[in-house]
């Protein structure tokens, strides 16, 4: 260790020490899956809503649907980019895939994490709404007020909302508050009633 001069210059005067100069902080943007509750996003103009109708109405004519005979078209509005999708349906019929559930997948590949609007064409007699899964599928990108769109290929199209199409949807909130459920019950489970691990992961997948 080095020892002190005990004999320092007097001639020498200790620079005084600065004050910090205080620092602007930005505010922390709020989480993403909870904004829509707070700030309720602008719809899209009609003019945008009309591409995603003709994108939707264009790539409808990709579909693979050869054993339905029902070719649906989908489009999303996502980060001000629009992404298109068909159905396409597989000889073993469950693994068939909706055209809504496609495009979704597109703009999440793409780099997105909310969904503005929805367009789908497809249908005859009548306009083809997304069926119930897609509208569950819909409703974890979207705000409730998010505009869906869906015609026939060659009629008006309905106009609605997700949150009209799927009322008081099951989304992360419901599953971080049974997560807060499940904790709180397991601290008060009796010794050696612990579910195995198992059995748990299984709870959680089929939700019961």
């Amino acid at each position: 260790m080095t020892e002190l001069d005990p004999d320092p210059d007097p001639t020498w005067t200790p620079t005084p020490t600065r004050t910090p100069t205080p620092t602007w902080t930005p505010t922390p943007k709020p989480d993403s899956a909870r904004i829509w509750h707070t700030l309720p996003p602008m719809p899209p103009p009609k003019s945008v809503l009309d591409q995603l109708l003709r994108a939707a109405a264009e790539v409808r004519k990709n579909a693979y649907a050869p054993y339905s005979k029902f070719p649906v078209g989908a489009a999303v509005l996502a980060d001000g980019r629009i992404h298109a999708a068909c159905n396409v349906e597989n000889s073993s019929f469950p693994l068939g895939v909706c055209a809504e559930r496609n495009a979704v997948a597109m703009a999440v590949a793409a780099g997105a994490t909310r969904i503005d609007a929805v367009a789908v064409v497809g249908g005859g007699a009548r306009p083809s709404a997304p069926c119930g899964g897609c509208r569950q599928v819909i409703a974890e990108f979207a705000a409730p007020e998010a505009p869906v769109l869906y015609a026939t290929p060659d009629g008006e199209p309905v106009t609605t909302t997700i949150g009209a199409l799927l009322p008081a949807a099951f989304g992360p909130e419901d599953l971080k508050a049974a997560e807060e459920g499940s904790t709180g019950s397991s601290a008060a489970r009796a010794p050696g009633t612990r579910r195995s691990a198992a059995r748990g992961r299984a709870s959680r997948t089929s939700g019961r």
